[in-house]
Parts: C-alpha cells; structure tokens; sequence
C-alpha cells in the first residue's frame, strides 16, 4: 500500500519545482524589458539635447555683444631703449686710387705691394706703388684735392707742411700755408728717405724755364755793361776836346761849339741806354725769381694719401701686383673704431647726440658701453643697386635706411670687432618733456590715408580724431590733434574690442 502512493507523492513535488523556475525566468525577462525601456527613454532625453532646429543653432551661434576697451590720453614723458643693428667700421676709409697713367702715356700699372691686408700703417709709409711712383700716406684730416706746386698758398699746403714736420722735415723758414724753399726741401727729404725723387714741376720744361730766366740775366747784365762802357768813352771825349778848344779862332770857336752840342746829346743818349739797361736786368732777374720758385719739386694729389691718424691699417688690398691700376687699389682705414646704425622715422626723436648707449658682439658676446656722437639730420634711402643717397660713401651699409647716427665706445675695440654687425641698444630715449600720448593700439589708419583716435564720450558715444603721430616709446606715441579735432588729457581713447560682452577699460 505505501510503494503504490510514493511515486504519486514524487512527481507531485516535481511539478511543484518546475513551476518555481518558470516564475523566476518571467520575473528576469521582465526586470530586463523595464531597464531597457529607462535607456531608451534617457537616450531620447539626451537626443532631444543634443538635436536643435536651424533657428535655434543660429541663434547660438551669434557672438555675444562686443565691448571697447579704452584708455587715457595723458601728458608724459616717453622714454625707452631703443634697440637697433650698426656696423663696425674705422673712423676714417680711404680708397687709394692711381691718379693718372704711366709716364709712358700707357695704362697704370702696379708695380710694388709692400703691404697685405690686416697689415698697420704708419705715417710716411710706402702705401703702394702705381707705374714706379709712390702713394705715401700722410697724417691730415682733409683729401689732397690739387697738386701742390712751389709758390702754392693755402690751408692744404700748411696741412702738408705740419704733417712733414711730424716725420722731421722741417719746413723753415717758410710761412704756414706757403709752399716755399723750405717745404721744396723737405718734399725732397721725404721721397729721398723711401727711394724716389719728387716730380719737378714742369717736367723738363720747367728746368729750361730756370735757365731761359737765366740767360736773359745774363743778356741784361752785358747790355748794361756795354752801355756803361759806351757813356764812359762818350764822357772822356767830351772832356778832351774842351781843353782845347780855347786857341782856336772865332770860326773855329764856332765849330767846336757845334760839336760840343753834338757830343752832349750823345751822351743824354747813351746815359738813357744806360737806364733802360738797368730796368732790363731788373726785370730779368726778378723774372729768374719767380722761375726759380716756381721750380723745383712738386707734390701730385695722387701720391699722397692724407689719414686721420695713425696707425692705420690695411682693410681691403683686390689688386695683385702687375695688375692694371683701375679703380680703387686699396682701402685704408684709419682713427678709432665707431658704430654706424640707422634710425628709422619713428625712433628718430628719441635719439640724441650724448645719450648713453652700449654696443654687444653677438660673436663673443662682449659688451662695450658707448655714447651717441651724432645724428644726421638728412634721411639716406638706399638705391636699386644697393648704393646709397645724400652722398653716403660707397662703403655704407647696403641695408642703409634711416638716419644715420654715429656710436663711439667708451674705450677703444680691438681690431677684431672691425666689420662686425651688432647691436645697438641706446637707454633713456627721451622725449625731453611732457607730450600728450596715447596707447600705440589706439592708432588707426583710415581708408582716405588719415591717421586718428576714437574717443568714447561718457554717453557711449563715439568721435573721431584726426591726430599727426609723433615719437614712440614705451607702448605709447605722441599724437597732435589736427583741424578742429579736441583731444585732451583724461579723454578715453578706444584701444580695442572684447567679444565677452563685459566692457573693460584699460589702465594706459
């Protein structure tokens, strides 16, 4: 009886366990449809973000409302240090160029090169020889521009004479700025003491002049000896017949006075000769007085090269011996070593001559303080062809554009510093008093070319100001107002715009 109802029991239990687990599968689908439909709600929320009709991205796309930024006008001084580039360069270039041809008529030739470039250079020095003749270097500050000749006057000849007395050759006892015997003696010494002999003035000509003047002297003289000769035999004779003539008879008296007569106009004649012989030999010989001191030696503008001071040095030799002589054959530098730089039109009122000023070699990295010597007040504009205007030298900077301003150190560089390109930073630039100024970025350039500021009024609203631009410094510039444009000191200028939407007013 129990083994038939056990399996009835068992299975009931089974069906009871297999309707557990069906409850439990639905109650897991149903969880997982409820979380699903959560996301797709969410994703549709956040979609219903993110898509926005063209209306709508329009509108967010607008900037917000912009805003000026200002600043005040004020009275100030503007200072800066203004940096610029310069070249080192010598105080004083010379080019050594041949001043004429060969003595033959042909081409000039070089025909000695006792120096090579870098060498130093001394006063009386042997610079080059062009076709047998010498170019000597000289200390003086002006270019010999004329041949100087004996009987020459004038300040080039004493600048001769003092730099011939500086090597020893005194010039006494001429008068400064008189080309004399003095000075022809020692021109002579000087191209003695290297090996040549002067040019005489007038080549062989001039010697013939000498003696042509002498031997009319020498005519003159004989002609006054014989005319002298002539009155004395004249005088004699009339002496001797006067004797005489008192033992004669009345006729005979008649006679003797008639020769008397004869022989006085005779000797009124020959004592005329006499005179005019004497102002012939006065004049011949003080014609023999100035052909001698028109002779002698000479000194050719072509065979001295006048330096500033000394020593020199050889900067630039492109000529090899034997070639032609065309151009310049060598370069000279001498003086002390400067700075040259060129200011642009903005700087220029902020530099003057006296500031201070320091040099940096961007080679070594060394430093020399320095102060401004000058600042042309002519602009130089370079040309096409890398020359310069407003009779800048030819060595000038190719990048030349400005004002030229000239930097001394305050010790002297060495010779390495020669041509390099440096820096120049001048301190203090100053206006030199109070300007009215406004920020850099408050300048504007308007479509007709006009220069002006806008002024922000306190109502919000805005004029503009024709202003001429002036010296810069320190993030500022000089403004002057133009026409019947008012802008004064306190005004608020507008130097920009924020795109923020909040109004900002800057500090100036």
């Amino acid at each position: 009886m129990q083994n038939d109802e056990q399996p009835s029991v068992n299975a009931a239990e089974a069906a009871r366990g297999n309707g557990g687990d069906g409850v439990r599968i639905r109650r897991r689908w149903v969880a997982l449809i409820a979380v699903g439909a959560v996301a797709l709600t969410g994703a549709g929320f956040g979609a219903s973000l993110l898509i926005k009709s063209p209306a709508q991205a329009a509108a967010d796309s607008r900037p917000p409302a912009p805003s000026v930024i200002t600043a005040p006008v004020e009275y100030r001084t503007l200072a800066s240090s203004t940096i610029l580039r310069g070249t080192v360069v010598a105080g004083q270039s010379v080019e050594i160029t041949p001043g004429g041809g060969a003595a033959d008529g042909g081409s000039p030739i070089v025909s000695k090169l006792p120096l090579k470039a870098g060498d130093r250079v001394r006063a009386g020095r042997l610079l080059v020889e062009i076709s047998g003749r010498p170019v000597i270097a000289l200390q003086g500050t002006v270019p010999l521009y004329r041949d100087l000749k004996p009987g020459a006057q004038g300040s080039d000849v004493g600048e001769l004479q003092e730099a011939l007395q500086r090597l020893g050759h005194s010039t006494s006892p001429d008068n400064p700025g008189r080309f004399g015997e003095g000075t022809k003696s020692a021109v002579t010494a000087l191209y003695d003491a290297l090996g040549y002999e002067p040019v005489p003035v007038g080549g062989a000509e001039g010697s013939t002049t000498v003696t042509t003047a002498e031997a009319q002297v020498t005519s003159a003289e004989r002609v006054l000896d014989d005319a002298k000769d002539a009155l004395e035999t004249a005088e004699a004779g009339a002496g001797s017949g006067s004797g005489t003539g008192s033992t004669k008879t009345t006729g005979s008296t008649t006679g003797a006075a008639g020769e008397a007569d004869g022989g006085g106009r005779d000797q009124d004649r020959l004592r005329k000769a006499v005179n005019r012989a004497r102002e012939d030999l006065a004049t011949a010989r003080e014609g023999l007085t100035a052909a001698r001191a028109a002779a002698g030696p000479m000194v050719p503008s072509g065979e001295v090269a006048f330096l500033e001071s000394f020593p020199a040095r050889v900067q630039d030799l492109p000529v090899r011996l034997g070639a032609k002589a065309q151009g310049a054959v060598m370069t000279v530098a001498a003086g002390p070593l400067v700075v040259h730089g060129y200011v642009p039109d903005h700087q220029k009122g902020l530099i003057r001559a006296g500031q201070k000023a320091e040099i940096l070699s961007e080679v070594n990295g060394a430093t020399v303080t320095a102060s401004v010597r000058s600042i042309a007040t002519t602009r130089t504009t370079p040309r096409p062809d890398g020359d310069t205007q407003d009779g800048q030298p030819a060595g000038a900077q190719a990048d030349a554009d400005g004002y030229l301003m000239t930097v001394t150190p305050g010790r002297p560089m060495e010779a390495e510093w020669t041509g390099q390109n440096v820096r120049l930073t001048v301190l203090a630039a100053t206006t030199g008093g109070k300007v009215l100024v406004v920020p850099v970025t408050a300048v504007s350039a308007g479509a007709d070319g006009s220069i002006a500021v806008t002024v922000l009024e306190d109502d919000g609203r805005q004029r503009r100001v024709r202003v001429k631009p002036g010296t810069t410094g320190d993030g500022h510039v000089e403004v002057t107002p133009l026409g019947s444009g008012v802008l004064g000191e306190g005004d608020r200028v507008v130097t920009g715009v924020r795109a923020d939407g909040a109004a900002q007013e800057g500090t100036g």
